[in-house]
This record gives structure tokens, C-alpha cells and sequence, in this order.
């Protein structure tokens, strides 16, 4: 598809993180972007800002003419929309040209140099810096990410033409769209059981990822995936191995052997054993773009982080609040370790909005574990997003496997009408829902509570 002569582009889904990134890119080159979303966010505000026409109704009256000719009009849609939707129904039944994100993001970097980031967990953190580290060391780089950098406060980092950044999205298995030449993959849990049905698919398709990448050197994988590659991770056994990991001045500093060469006091803002990882792969990927290491060393201690991505909202010595976007157990107990690691002897208060029926149900007994951590818990119902509730999957359900005395069950409104009072020293927002539309009234509330 040649998508130089295509003026119109249409979203159906616009404000999903990475639908919003592709909205971006072709609003930047001079075409006219529209769409629709179910709900207004702070990131579809944003797009509103930029120029983008959005409605929320699902109405064909609402789209604009000239993106009813489908002669130069192109839909696209995320997977997340149901099949009964009015608007892409619309579109099917007159004959557009209707792709989904995925696709879109395989052609715009077919030709380019592409460097992708996979991973179950831990693919924004890494894209980002990633992102960062080139776009400051010059490189003609523009960056497709899932999550907004601190830094540029966008998920669409660059101009650039010849090289492309992108997170390589498993879900649906959008990720074999792409087309990389480096590559890492991060980790392979079991997650989207509701797409892959089992923890075997779920291997198979990164498997199929990584087999994209023809140079099998420029494939770095994290040392607890079982994929042929250039192995990185703690362990002495690996091929590139970070290593003395410590804190200095509230900075986390650490090393990196990478056998040919010694990196040391690499500094990185943010905490937690995974973020070193995060960072190791980047700091791999960049080397193996070619980047010199103390342009990589220097980029990276600038790195701020991505929204939602361990977000410090207030952090003072009587009080701090974390938000973060973590919705599997294995996000959350990194989540968790970060912050015992910052503040060993706070009284640490976790809230926490499950994100799928589906989900919930599949790890309902790793999330307890994950959350029973915590001094205290609040959990907030489960956030549906696509689905429709299943039996017996609740978070009643869910709270009563934790393994902790100091738990509740709030709604969002009950969260906000108790944070005044709530006796604790840490608060840590985590979630993927609409838990993220809530983090600007709970600082409101926090900042006014005594101290």
C-alpha cells in the first residue's frame, strides 16, 4: 500500500497509546487525521490540542465528509473494537481501505533501519530509552512508542526518516507485522490467554518474532527467555552481564561487561532490579546501532521515563506517590520491589484496579501473591475495557486470596473520599484502566491531607 497518496486517515480507537502515536505521525506529515474513541482522556485531549478532530459517539453523522471518499481515505482500527461497531461497519460494507494498526506501523518502517523492543512486560520502559538514547545521540530517528516520555511529553519521539524505533506489541501478535533488523525481547509470560489460549502460543509467537531479525547478533534477549539470541541479564553466564548494582546519592548506579568492553557508574533515575534490565538491553541495542558508549552512558542518565511507568506525583520526606500502569503480577511484584528497595522501612499502601475479566481470572492466584506484599491493599473493581464480566471473577473474589489483614474493597469514589485519612507513608497507584484518569483528583486530595 502506498500510503503517499492516501490524505485522509481515519481512527477507530484513536486514543489507545499506540493508535494515538500513529495519529501523531500522520497529523506531523500534513494529512488530515480524525477519529473516534469511546471515552475522552487526558491523552485524547492532548490529540484534541494538536489539531485532531475526535467524537465519542459511535455515529456516522460524526465523521466529516471528505473521510467518506474512500479513494483516499484509509481506516484504521484497533483490535479492540467490537465487531458490531457502527462506524468500521460503515467502512467495511462501502469499501475502504481499513488496516490495523499493526499493519499500518509494518509499512510506515518497512523501509527503514527498525529496532524493536518485545516483551510481555517491561517493552515501554526499554522502547522509550531506546527512543531517547537515539534521538539524543543524533540519530535521523523517529520513535513509536506505548507510553508518554517525560522527556518530550509525547509517544512519538523524533523526525526522522531513515530509522525507526518501535514497541513491538504481542497482542493479537502485532508484532509480526514488523520488520526489524535489532531487536530484543524482554520476557515471554503467560499473558492475553484470552487471544493465545495457552502459555505455548504465547512462546511461539516471539519465537516467530525473533526469527525476523536475520542477524542473530542483533537479537538480545533477557536471560529468563528461553530464545536463541545474545543472552543479557545478572547472571555471569550471560554474554552481556550487569553487574554491580548499587545506589548512590539516590541514584541507581551500575556496570555492564560486555566482554569486548567494560562500561562502569552507568546512571539511570529510575529504581528497581528490572529497570537496570530495561536499561541493559537499550544501552545493547544502541551499541549494536553502532553508538559510541559514552554518548549511550550520557543519554541515559538524562532518561526521565514514560508516564504511568513508576510516576512520582509527590515525593517529599513526609509523603510519596507513585503511579504506575503495572496489570500483571509479574509487573506488579517489580513494581513493588522498587519501592521496598527506595523505602525499606515505610509503611508502603498499595491500590490496585485489575484490567480484564479475563485476565483476572487466568492469574487470579499470582495476583494475590503480587499484591499481598503490601503493608495495605485497596483494590478497585475490575476495569472491563472489551469484556463482558464472567462468573464468579470479581474482586471481592480476588481480595479474599490475599494474604494480607490490612486489605479493602473501595470504589473509585470511596478511594477518594478516604485518601485524606489514609495512614501511610508511601501510596502507589498501579493499574492499566481508567484508574489512569483518576491520578490528577487523587493528587488533589493527597496534597491537601495533613501531614
Amino acid at each position: 500500500m502506498n500510503l503517499a497518496g492516501i490524505q485522509n486517515i481515519y481512527f477507530i480507537g484513536i486514543g489507545g497509546i499506540g493508535m494515538s502515536a500513529i495519529a501523531r505521525y500522520f497529523h506531523r506529515l500534513g494529512k488530515n487525521v480524525s477519529g473516534y474513541d469511546k471515552t475522552a482522556t487526558h491523552l485524547t485531549d492532548e490529540l484534541v490540542q494538536e489539531g485532531i478532530a475526535i467524537h465519542f459517539s459511535d455515529d456516522i453523522s460524526l465523521i466529516a465528509e471528505n473521510y467518506k471518499n474512500k479513494e483516499n481515505t484509509l481506516v484504521v482500527i484497533t483490535p479492540a473494537i467490537p465487531k458490531d461497531h457502527t462506524e468500521w461497519n460503515y467502512f467495511k460494507n462501502n469499501g475502504f481501505e481499513i488496516k490495523k494498526r499493526a499493519e499500518v506501523l509494518g509499512i510506515i518502517t518497512r523501509n527503514t533501519y527498525s529496532l524493536a523492543v518485545a516483551g510481555t512486560h517491561g517493552k515501554t520502559t526499554t522502547s522509550s530509552m531506546l527512543a531517547h538514547i537515539l534521538y539524543q545521540c543524533g540519530a535521523d530517528v523517529t520513535s513509536f512508542l506505548g507510553g508518554v516520555l517525560e522527556n518530550y511529553d509525547t509517544n512519538l519521539v523524533g523526525e526522522g526518516t531513515k530509522v525507526t524505533v518501535v514497541e513491538a506489541d504481542e497482542f493479537d501478535r502485532s508484532f509480526l507485522h514488523l520488520h526489524p533488523n535489532i531487536a530484543c525481547v524482554i520476557s515471554n509470560d503467560a499473558d492475553h490467554l484470552d487471544i493465545y489460549g495457552t502459555n505455548d502460543e504465547i512462546k511461539k509467537s516471539f519465537e516467530e518474532f525473533a526469527e525476523k531479525v536475520e542477524d542473530k547478533k542483533a537479537l538480545f534477549v533477557a536471560e529468563s527467555v528461553a530464545i536463541e539470541g545474545v543472552k543479557v541479564g545478572f547472571d555471569s553466564s550471560n554474554d552481556i552481564v550487569a553487574k554491580n548494582l548499587r545506589i548512590e546519592n539516590g541514584y541507581r548506579l551500575f556496570d555492564i561487561d560486555f566482554g569486548d568492553e567494560q562500561v562502569h557508574d552507568i546512571q539511570l533515575l529510575m529504581p528497581g532490579h528490572h529497570n537496570v534490565l530495561n536499561a541493559t538491553l537499550a544501552f545493547s541495542m544502541a551499541r549494536a546501532f553502532g553508538l559510541k558508549t559514552a554518548d549511550i552512558k550520557k543519554a541515559l542518565a538524562d532518561f526521565k521515563g514514560v508516564r504511568r511507568r513508576f510516576s512520582f506525583k509527590i515525593r517529599n520526606n513526609d509523603f510519596v506517590f507513585i503511579d504506575d500502569y503495572a496489570h500483571h503480577p509479574t509487573e506488579i511484584k517489580a513494581v513493588y520491589q522498587a519501592v521496598r528497595e527506595l523505602y525499606p522501612d515505610k509503611k508502603i499502601t498499595g491500590v490496585f484496579q485489575p484490567h480484564l475479566f479475563s485476565r483476572t481470572r487466568d492469574f487470579m492466584e499470582d495476583f494475590a501473591a503480587s499484591l499481598s506484599g503490601f503493608d495495605a491493599l485497596i483494590l478497585l473493581d475490575i476495569y472491563p475495557a472489551r469484556e463482558l464480566p464472567i462468573e464468579g471473577v470479581t474482586s471481592a473474589a480476588l481480595l479474599e486470596k490475599v494474604q494480607n489483614e490490612n486489605k479493602k474493597l473501595y470504589t473509585k469514589q470511596q478511594l477518594l473520599q478516604n485518601l485524606k485519612t489514609l495512614n501511610t507513608d508511601v501510596l502507589v497507584t498501579i493499574g492499566a484502566g481508567d484508574i489512569g484518569e483518576m491520578i490528577d483528583d487523587i493528587h488533589a486530595v493527597l496534597a491537601e491531607r495533613k501531614k
